[in-house]
């Protein structure tokens, strides 16, 4: 059985800008093979609700660098998970940019539509345009970044409604 479980999201953020510049011991550093953008969301998101997901089918977990899922560490794979998970874990829905709040997820696009980048949203300011929401990331680390200071092609703002635990009966 499931049960909702609160998404913290100023742990998320308090997270995402103590380790912006830095790495935790915990986690795995991917940046010299293929980026840590998206472990460092993980961890983040990991940070505002304490649950992972451990299906070996969908999950997102990470237990080590060689015992993790493919949505921790991978950009849509993450996405897939966020959008799709009825399970245990945090879940989200799309969302315009401007109706995102702290604690939210971004990922950028290029041209082509590949998804590359995974951001969280530490600060927003009126009047909520792109212009004025700011991210943090890891592989080009960022704590505090205007997002307008990234060149994208397109953006997907991921809402996290919240977290689901299982629990025994």
């Amino acid at each position: 059985m499931l049960a909702e479980v609160v998404y913290d999201r100023r742990a998320a953020v308090s997270y995402a800008l103590k380790w912006a510049f830095a790495r935790n011991t915990r986690f795995y550093d991917f940046s010299d093979i293929g980026g840590d953008c998206t472990n460092f969301i993980s961890q983040c998101l990991y940070a505002g609700c304490g649950v992972m997901n451990y299906s070996q089918t969908n999950g997102w977990y990470y237990n080590s660098a060689d015992d993790r899922s493919p949505s921790w560490t991978g950009v849509v794979f993450l996405q897939s998970f966020l959008l799709g998970n009825g399970g245990a874990g945090v879940y989200g829905e799309a969302a315009e940019l401007t109706a995102l709040e702290t604690g939210d997820v971004i990922q950028l696009a290029d041209g082509g539509g590949r998804f590359y980048h995974s951001l969280i949203v530490s600060a927003m300011f009126p009047p909520y345009s792109p212009n004025e929401i700011y991210v943090c990331a890891h592989s080009d680390d960022a704590g505090n970044r205007r997002l307008s200071g990234y060149g994208y092609a397109a953006a997907l703002g991921i809402h996290i409604i919240g977290a689901r635990r299982e629990i025994q009966l």
